[in-house]
Formats: C-alpha cells, sequence, structure tokens
C-alpha cells in the first residue's frame, strides 16, 4: 500500500502538538504547520517547536476569530473567558480553509481524547470536528485507534498502524515518546493562553462592558498596569514600574489623558482613555499622588475599593 497523505497540522509548541508532527510523518504523511496568533496567545513557542522539528510553519493572525468569540461563544467559557470548544473549532476551520484550497488531504492536531475534561472528552472531540466542518478530514494522530477512521486512513493515504490510541491524563507514553523522537524542549502542559486566566478574565470582562473590545490597543494594553474603574466610570491604568511607565506614555489617542505625580515627585504614570467626568479627573490624580514615592499603604487605601486587579 502507497501511502503519501498531505496535510495541515496545528502546532502550540507544546508536547503532544510536537508528536503529533512526527507521529504523522512516521504514518507516511507530509506535514506543514499552522499555527495562530492574537493578543491572548502568542506563537513564540510553534516558532521554537517549528525549527526544532524542522518544519514548515504558517502563522494565522486569529484576533478578529478569537475577538468574534469571547464576545458570544456559541459553546460557552471554561472556567474564566475561554471559549476553549469554539476557539479550537474556529482554528480547525481557517486550517480546513487551507487545506481545502490547496488540494490537501487532512488536518491535524496533538488532541488526546479524555487529557482535559471538558474540551478534550470525547463529547467535546465530536463536538468541535462538527463544528469545524471537517467530518473525516481532521486527524488526531496521538487517539486515532480510538476514534472513527479518517478518509485520509480509509483511502489508504494514511497508515493508521502506525497512529497510536493514547488517552486519559497520564503523560507517561508522551513523555516516552519524546525520548524516542529527539523531542526535548517542550514547555508545562498548563497552556499560555490569557484567556484561562481569572484575574486577566476579569480585566477583560470589565473592558468588554465599558470600552469595548473594537479598540485593539485597549486589548492589547490588558496586560499591563493595575486597574481601576472609577465611580464616574473612566478606566486608569496605572504603570507598575519605569517599563510601564514608559509604555503608557507611548500610548495615546484622541481623547486619551495622561496623570504623572503631582509636585515634581516620581512615581507612576496612569492612562485613562476616555475621561468621563472632572471628578474622575482629580480621583485619577489622586491615584497617581497615592502610588508616588515617599507615601505608604494607608494613603492608597481609599483607592483599593476601585481597583479592578
Amino acid at each position: 500500500m502507497g501511502f503519501g497523505a498531505r496535510g495541515l497540522s496545528l502546532l502550540s509548541g507544546g508536547l503532544d502538538s510536537q508528536l503529533a508532527v512526527r507521529v504523522l510523518e512516521r504514518a507516511g504523511a507530509e506535514v506543514e504547520c499552522v499555527a495562530f496568533e492574537s493578543p491572548f496567545f502568542s506563537a513564540d513557542a510553534a516558532r521554537r517547536a517549528a525549527a526544532a522539528l524542522g518544519a514548515k510553519l504558517r502563522v494565522v493572525d486569529f484576533t478578529a476569530d478569537i475577538i468574534s468569540l469571547v464576545k458570544s461563544p456559541p459553546h460557552g467559557f471554561g472556567g474564566a473567558m475561554n471559549p476553549c470548544i469554539d476557539c479550537h473549532a474556529a482554528m480547525i476551520r481557517r486550517a480546513g480553509e487551507m487545506m481545502a484550497a490547496e488540494g490537501l488531504d487532512f488536518v491535524a492536531t496533538g488532541e488526546v481524547r479524555g487529557q482535559r475534561p471538558m474540551s478534550q472528552n470525547a463529547q467535546s472531540l465530536l463536538t468541535v470536528e462538527k463544528a469545524s466542518g471537517l467530518k473525516g478530514r481532521l486527524v488526531r494522530p496521538l487517539s486515532a485507534k480510538l476514534l472513527e477512521p479518517t478518509i485520509p486512513e480509509l483511502e489508504g493515504k494514511l497508515d493508521r498502524e502506525r497512529l497510536l490510541d493514547i488517552s486519559g491524563r497520564s503523560r507517561e507514553r508522551q513523555i516516552a515518546l519524546a525520548a524516542e523522537f529527539g523531542i526535548v524542549d517542550y514547555p508545562s502542559p498548563a497552556g499560555g493562553c490569557k484567556l484561562t486566566e481569572e484575574a486577566f478574565s476579569r480585566r477583560l470582562d470589565d473592558l468588554m462592558r465599558h470600552e469595548g473590545l473594537d479598540d485593539l490597543g485597549l486589548v492589547g494594553m490588558l496586560k499591563y498596569g493595575r486597574r481601576f474603574r472609577l465611580e464616574g466610570g473612566s478606566l486608569v491604568v496605572l504603570g507598575r514600574d519605569r517599563g510601564e511607565n514608559e509604555f503608557l506614555e507611548g500610548f495615546q489617542f484622541d481623547g486619551s489623558r495622561l496623570f504623572r505625580p503631582s509636585g515634581g515627585r516620581i512615581g507612576a504614570t496612569a492612562f485613562v482613555p476616555r475621561l468621563a467626568s472632572p471628578e474622575d479627573a482629580a480621583t485619577a490624580q489622586a491615584i497617581v499622588d497615592a502610588y508616588a514615592k515617599g507615601t505608604g499603604p494607608a494613603e492608597r487605601e481609599p483607592f483599593r475599593c476601585w481597583q479592578i486587579i
């Protein structure tokens, strides 16, 4: 039987996604990798992994997709503001569009059945396949023998016998395979998506309810500063160190305001994207002064009731 399937494999940079590439190659496939990038997750780990694997990598801007899903996730959120099922399906769908346009045979992922109780159980895997529109063309090489054969397998283009039957949360088989394939650089399985973090999600939810998510600059700013939502509705982003102060001072647009410590003191810079009232201006200045050098915790205490994070 002559194999020779050609396809795209989603690469996060984690161990499972790297193993998926090697297992597919061993099963007779020609594989290119796809990674997705947004303000909430980077493709840097995928870039490093692709270089180590010697694989061609395509990096796709996923910003518009993920912001749309955060606003309205068809299958809801995980533990924070992470629409994991819909996000994964959308990534696979985007890769599927590339697959169809180029006449390729499959899209693959490093998913393992049962590894994540919410997003990788048997039902979730079926939901993602259906939502992505890739029924029969979505290959999960690490758990393939536990799932229905895909079209490339049935057509004899992909050797099902060389695919695997991994399931559950144990990582022992993956670690052994990593040693077998010579894969030594991989992050912990915790991920790297900011949307899974509760503190970050509180900031995101606050921004979405007030300023909205259409300004990508404000979305990108979610990683920075202490944040206060004032009584009048203004958002205050207060720098926590010199680097953040410099970032905030370089980030201005029509209607925004910067506040610095009064009286020539040294301290934090505050950025306010939209000043809602004169009273909020006075409060913003008072917050900046309270965090200037030489002031103590007691002087900052009145402002903690407004602090988002």
